[in-house]
């Protein structure tokens, strides 16, 4: 079995990249791949809790999120200096997530057999 790493970087709902990304995510999991994320930069926005898609008529993120664990998608890494950056705490996140610090990010991804950037 090989390990993933989608990393993310892009906002939520800009586009189709990031509903095709976790299209990805899940079914890369889907085959039993062992899955994980990194987000970074404005993609913390992602696990942001409350969201209104319905508002700009987009499909909610959100509820995939939530159903990463039913995948068994366990490992969602956030870079600390983005999520602060941004204004956001763990405690306006959606899901459970593992921190790390930017100087980390390179070990992390080094840890993947395949390493997916959106």
């Amino acid at each position: 079995m090989k390990s993933f790493l989608f990393v993310m970087q892009a906002a939520a709902y800009r586009g189709s990249k990031v509903q095709e990304v976790l299209d990805q995510v899940l079914i890369a999991a889907a085959f039993d791949q062992q899955v994980s994320m990194l987000l970074l930069d404005d993609a913390v926005y992602h696990l942001q809790k409350d969201q209104l898609s319905e508002q700009i008529a987009c499909k909610d993120i959100a509820a995939i999120y939530r159903s990463l664990e039913i995948y068994d998608i366990e490992n969602i890494y956030v870079e600390q200096d983005s999520l602060t950056e941004r204004g956001l705490s763990q405690d306006e996140l959606l899901i459970p997530i593992t921190l790390i610090k930017r100087h980390e990010i390179t070990a992390t991804i080094n840890r993947f057999d395949v390493v997916l950037s959106a």
